[in-house]
């Protein structure tokens, strides 16, 4: 595993009026502190990324419906490369550090959803800071694909 990456499972609690699952628990992830959320739909075959970030840590939560393909590349220098299936098939919780490379694609037949607790606002305090991204996705060279 890239070190600093984080693979959390979810378990679902099912029963007659549908399902629970519990996505964040302090006592669990005691170093992470989420500052935002939100949620992203993702139609199928879409790619979203890569890209990575230089201070900012992104928390994904993949529940479904639907399910994705997570790349994860290690950009720090040890130039690990994960792959991973999360969402409906796998709920998954990952926490991708700093200097990871990350992107993720629907693999269903459906539309996917994903949720994001990152540990930075977006844009800064009142959106007034420049965005802290490195867009892989728009270099035609990058050696970072998601095909």
């Amino acid at each position: 595993m890239i070190e600093g990456v984080i693979i959390k499972k979810i378990n679902k609690y099912d029963d007659e009026r549908g399902w629970l699952s519990e996505v964040w628990r302090e006592d669990e992830i005691a170093h992470y502190r989420p500052v935002m959320a939100y949620v992203s739909e993702t139609k199928p075959g879409v790619i979203r990324g890569p890209h990575e970030h230089k201070a900012q840590s992104d928390c994904f939560i993949f529940i479904g419906p639907g399910d994705f393909e997570l790349h994860l590349w290690d950009h720090r220098g040890e130039g690990e490369y994960v792959k991973i299936i999360a969402g409906a098939s796998a709920p998954t919780i990952i926490i991708v550090p700093p200097g990871v490379v990350h992107g993720y694609k629907n693999i269903s037949k459906i539309n996917a959803l994903s949720i994001n607790l990152p540990d930075a606002l977006w844009r800064g305090t009142n959106k007034a800071e420049d965005v802290d991204e490195i867009r892989w996705e728009l270099d035609e060279n990058s050696p970072y694909k998601i095909l």
